[in-house]
């Protein structure tokens, strides 16, 4: 009695986790990001081509090329895997098994060789 208690236990508990993962990663931020050498845009959870330039809310604007221009006339190219939400602040990359804290973005005119 006590063995099936905790085998409904243990599933109980393993259902309620694999939901809550599937809703933090259904619920993704408006923002746009280069993928595979392609602008997408991700609107209210949908991925889909972005099909137009767009100005961010604090005047930057991101090009269906790719292109950033910084409202200060700043430019750089996004490489794969950098995105940028709504409001114009650049979202950190993601690397397989690393993380990414404290990373603050060049632009091509504030690197120096």
């Amino acid at each position: 009695m006590k063995k099936g208690l905790m085998a409904l236990l243990v599933m109980a508990i393993s259902f309620s986790t694999m939901a809550q993962t599937k809703m933090s990663d259904s619920k993704m931020h408006d923002c746009v990001k280069m993928k595979h050498g392609k602008m997408m845009m991700i609107k209210d959870g949908k991925t889909m081509m972005m099909d137009k330039d767009m100005t961010m809310s604090n005047g930057t604007m991101v090009m269906k090329d790719g292109t950033v221009k910084m409202k200060d006339g700043k430019t750089m190219m996004m490489k794969n895997g950098q995105g940028m939400d709504m409001s114009g602040m650049m979202m950190p990359m993601k690397m397989k098994g690393m993380k990414m804290k404290g990373t603050k973005m060049k632009t091509d005119s504030s690197m120096k060789m």
